[in-house]
């Protein structure tokens, strides 16, 4: 294939551009040009609700004496962060060949406290211990980021209160629940300017004050006094804001959405190619290879379970039948 230099010299023809504004261990701040709005807004979605990541999905309770009901304390463990590094090797439950569940497919953490003195005592994130059989040994720990070293707080005990449990902690997406996600939260902007009027209708009382300039307003030129309205102008600059929940680096947020959009776009390529003929067990139409001929549905073959008239069909002079008998409708025009 030949290449033309002098087009690889245009931006446009490189695909989309990142840069990256901001990068800590909470939140990662960058830009995405070059690109169209459904793609990038493909982007946020995956970020959000398909990276895989590990949360606590079963709570095993042996002992409980404490003021909470055994359901409050088993959501409050499914909404503490977990090391996700390595869960791509970790299999999900249901792929896993275990009766219920192995080191294979999960993670075990113990919890096991009791308050002998006379103050109330709390029971937080770092009293959760992972069992040592696991894919590595980060995997399934508690995220810790509190200068007390504590990490969330699971519960309080009274004097004499203890509380005594198991927890398995398994594969997921946020598609199936929201403990599995990886961000906190993901800002989503494009047009600080407004100049495609998007949100021209979005207001309350006054836009001014209910839509202030944002920190990228300084990045793109304002509309000037009087220009004239672009119809086929299109957004091809956003700006994102990645925050963790704690689960995994906003950077490695960043690339494992990228990866899990790349394996959905090659999945549908190839069933869409020749190489993914034969490989589609889903329904298809009547015509599609097995439509019998020409005849397509109004073929013999093509008939309800509760009648098979001459012309295939529900019409006839006895009236369509149904499961419950024929109706007392039609005579020579059926249903028609």
């Amino acid at each position: 294939m030949d290449y033309d230099p002098m087009a690889m010299d245009d931006p446009e023809s490189l695909g989309p551009v990142v840069k990256v504004s901001e990068s800590g261990k909470v939140r990662v701040k960058f830009e995405l040009s070059n690109a169209e709005l459904a793609f990038a807004n493909s982007l946020r979605r995956v970020m959000l609700a398909e990276i895989p990541t590990i949360a606590i999905d079963l709570v095993e309770i042996e002992e409980n004496s404490t003021v909470l009901a055994d359901e409050f304390i088993a959501h409050r463990l499914g909404l503490i962060p977990l090391n996700a590094s390595g869960a791509e090797n970790l299999l999900y439950s249901r792929d896993c060949d275990c009766d219920e569940y192995c080191e294979n497919c999960s993670v075990r953490l113990t919890l096991h406290a009791k308050c002998t003195g006379d103050e109330i005592m709390s029971v937080c994130a770092r009293d959760l211990v992972p069992s040592s059989e696991r894919i590595n040994q980060t995997l399934g720990s508690p995220i810790i980021t509190d200068e007390a070293g504590m990490g969330s707080l699971i519960l309080k005990l009274r004097p004499g209160q203890s509380i005594k449990l198991q927890c398995i902690a398994k594969k997921g997406i946020a598609k199936e629940h929201a403990k599995w996600a990886p961000s906190a939260a993901i800002g989503f902007e494009y047009d600080p300017h407004n100049k495609l009027h998007h949100i021209d209708l979005w207001y309350e009382q006054d836009p001014k004050a209910e839509w202030p300039p944002s920190e990228y307003a300084d990045w793109e030129e304002p509309p000037q006094e009087g220009e004239p309205f672009d119809y086929d102008a299109v957004a091809n600059r956003f700006y994102f804001n990645v925050e963790t929940s704690g689960s995994m680096p906003p950077q490695e947020i960043i690339t494992e959405g990228i990866k899990v959009l790349q394996t959905k776009l090659a999945g549908l390529i190839h069933e869409l190619s020749d190489e993914g003929d034969g490989d589609y067990n889903g329904p298809r139409s009547p015509e599609f290879g097995g439509g019998g001929g020409d005849g397509g549905w109004q073929d013999q073959g093509y008939t309800t379970p509760y009648g098979n008239n001459a012309g295939g069909s529900w019409s006839g002079p006895g009236g369509g039948t149904t499961p419950f008998g024929q109706t007392p409708y039609g005579g020579s025009g059926g249903w028609q």
